[in-house]
């Protein structure tokens, strides 16, 4: 019980602000680190209902009932997830060799597609989220649950592109067939509610993520060799965007049938 409460407190401390109490970064602590690390999506997802429902009341601005929805998973993330997505497209948009690529990823500082990334992604997502309403929130709520569950999965499963960083301690450290078996029923719980739910949007929903994680994958193969923590963070920004765009597609597919 004692590895999983500090594996517990070592995935909220670092894939969120929530406080924790301090706990030793021992191997033996972060063996099932990705096991927990699907609840920082419950969080999120709790966050963006609770605004999501009770906003509309209390602000007159829509605009700014967007904006808020937006930010909340960047507030409880801390922006490590959006730091591995302009990374990603620092990396990606350089067109060098593999080896110089991987460099790109460790490198601090935000080159100019990162900058453009940023201001793009978050027009987009605040454009969806104008879209968004009571109707498909709950669907995008889980899908923050799902994206960590895919991304927890990939960790333990996807051959990691180099043998350094935090992606390959923790999955050279975690017990991979249980995080692998934790996070594919994670995954599953999120489909099965998604579709009970509502079936089309719900559908739609998972048909994003599906779409999502395939390009991930090919994606990191073919141009890092493998995935790396920066990778991953990647995959959660894209994930959690694509599935609430096509959220909007499902409420626009149910107006016409």
């Amino acid at each position: 019980m004692g590895r999983l409460w500090n594996s517990f407190k070592i995935a909220f401390s670092m894939y969120s602000k929530i406080p924790m109490p301090k706990s030793e970064w021992t191997k033996e602590n972060m063996r099932y680190i990705m096991c927990f690390f699907p609840l920082i999506g419950v969080i999120i997802g709790g966050l963006t209902w609770l605004w999501g429902y009770f906003g509309k009341v209390l602000v007159s601005s829509h605009v700014f009932y967007a904006a808020v929805l937006v930010l909340i998973p960047v507030a409880v993330s801390g922006g490590i997830h959006l730091d591995g997505l302009l990374d990603t497209s620092d990396a990606l948009h350089s067109y060098q060799p593999r080896e110089r690529k991987l460099e790109i990823l460790k490198d601090s500082h935000a080159g100019a597609f990162a900058i453009i990334t940023a201001v793009v992604y978050f027009l987009l997502y605040l454009g969806v989220y104008s879209e968004i309403t009571l109707k498909s929130l709950p669907v995008v709520c889980i899908g923050f649950v799902l994206s960590r569950a895919l991304g927890g999965f990939s960790i333990a499963a996807f051959p990691m592109a180099k043998n350094t960083g935090l992606a390959a301690a923790f999955s050279d450290g975690a017990q991979k067939q249980c995080v692998k078996m934790v996070c594919a029923i994670y995954g599953i719980l999120c489909v099965v509610s998604m579709l009970a739910y509502d079936p089309l949007i719900g559908g739609c929903a998972v048909l994003g993520a599906a779409l999502e994680y395939l390009y991930y994958y090919k994606m990191s193969m073919k141009e890092f060799g493998g995935i790396t923590g920066d990778l991953a963070g990647f995959h959660m920004q894209m994930s959690e965007l694509v599935m609430a765009f096509f959220c909007v597609a499902g409420e626009i597919i149910s107006r016409f049938l």
